[in-house]
């Protein structure tokens, strides 16, 4: 136990020095080999309070805590009467499986919230539209780690981690009015991970529902996997469903674009081949499309680890859109609309809820990817910072980001158990 004790202290030091991480973003990232060790480098971040300090934003923006006081808070539903509905949930995890494990395991818990996480749905109201949410209340509780939110005519959609539940819904509503309908289960056995994020089409008649891999490189298994690493579409009406995508390890968060019926994903990648391996990425997902996991990483990079190997998989495996760098652990996604300003008029925020898998923490933040013509055009801009303090400790983790249409970038924090709003400021 001692020794234990010794290399986990040693693996939980942090070094400040270059925050930066090598330049891996973009549609056509430069790839190091990849690098095995006996025990992967992990850093956490230790909590850390505001203490009256607020994240860092861009000049002619301004933010806020319009609520406080929630229970592990992940992802945020505009509701059509501008009521937010926040899904709060810890999930179960999964029994370690080998000693590198455990250590893992340990060093996630000492950067995590001890709040155990509320399994609900709060519902903030700005009646008055000035910018302070005046109520804020339960809106439906005893839920299973809900994660994943979507809205539809008379419905609200969640995300448990166990299966996708149906709320009767009237516009206005504080409080539901009675326990969820299930519509479909979702895969849930082991949920090494857990989330499962949402997104509704555009007409309503069907679910995208992300469904994360049950280890980080198929060390419980294949059968471990079925239905897994995957982007499910459910039919709304009858809740049967197929696999949309496959081949994502872990897409954390799903969105359209606007104006298109194009989903996109944020996808966390896999560890243990190097702090600079793999890309976590934001994607366009095509029906019936390949990603690559397990056999291969960023297209058709074979990952040697995967056995027995699958030449034709990776064969037909597809590039992502564009690389968001190594163990940022993007867990939200959301475009943009002009309201949030010119410089923010085209593109997509992704908020990053930060590593544990590297010596020098990166991700930390929100940041925003312009587009053009439909696609990732530019490198990435920081847009909300500060999460991480000067003597390396963290004050917050960014999770959901959502664009409220009336002017504001809505952040869900799970370390600081806040939400916060960012605006531009007024002329």
């Amino acid at each position: 136990m001692r020794g234990f004790l010794i290399l986990t202290t040693t693996l939980a030091t942090l070094s400040t020095a270059g925050l930066a991480q090598t330049a891996q973003t973009g549609p056509s990232p430069t790839l190091p080999a990849p690098h095995q060790s006996l025990v992967p480098q992990m850093t956490i971040p230790r909590p850390a309070g505001w203490e009256g300090a607020l994240p860092q934003v861009p000049p002619g923006y301004s933010i806020s805590a319009i609520a406080t006081g929630l229970k592990i808070p992940r992802q945020i539903l505009v509701l059509p009467n501008g009521d937010l509905l926040v899904a709060e949930g810890k999930g179960q995890g999964a029994p370690a499986l080998r000693p590198k494990d455990v250590i893992a395991g340990f060093i996630k818990s000492l950067g995590k919230s001890p709040e155990p996480g509320g399994d609900r749905l709060t519902l903030l109201r700005d009646a008055d539209g000035d910018g302070a949410y005046e109520l804020q209340t339960v809106f439906a509780e005893d839920l299973n780690s809900p994660y994943g939110l979507a809205w539809s005519e008379g419905n609200i959609w969640v995300a448990n981690q166990d299966a996708v539940v149906r709320f009767d819904y009237t516009e206005g509503q504080t409080e539901a009015a009675g326990p969820p309908e299930t519509l479909t289960l979702l895969p849930s056995e082991i949920n090494h991970h857990w989330t499962k994020a949402m997104a509704i089409s555009p007409d309503g008649s069907f679910l995208y529902v992300g469904i994360g891999s049950n280890s980080n490189i198929t060390e419980r298994g294949m059968m471990a996997e079925e239905n897994r690493a995957m982007v499910w579409e459910i039919d709304t009406a009858t809740g049967r469903h197929r696999p949309y995508a496959t081949g994502l390890r872990n897409p954390t968060a799903l969105t359209f674009r606007p104006g298109s019926e194009t989903l996109w994903a944020v996808v966390n990648e896999r560890d243990e081949i190097g702090p600079d391996l793999v890309p976590d990425y934001l994607t366009s997902v095509q029906d019936g499309g390949f990603y690559g996991w397990p056999w291969s990483y960023w297209g058709q990079n074979i990952d040697r680890r995967a056995k027995p190997e699958n030449p034709e998989k990776v064969a037909s495996a597809l590039t992502p859109d564009y690389a968001l760098g190594a163990h940022v652990a993007a867990l939200g996604v959301d475009f943009s609309d002009p309201v949030m300003g010119p410089q923010f008029a085209e593109g997509a925020f992704v908020g990053m809820h930060g590593s544990w898998n590297r010596k020098d923490p990166v991700g930390y933040k929100v940041v925003f990817v312009p587009f053009s013509g439909g696609k990732p055009a530019g490198d990435p801009v920081d847009v909300v910072m500060g999460f991480l303090t000067d003597d390396g400790r963290a004050r917050g983790r960014p999770v959901g980001v959502t664009v409220d249409p009336r002017g504001a970038l809505l952040i869900a924090d799970d370390l600081s158990n806040a939400i916060w709003r960012v605006t531009p400021s007024a002329p």
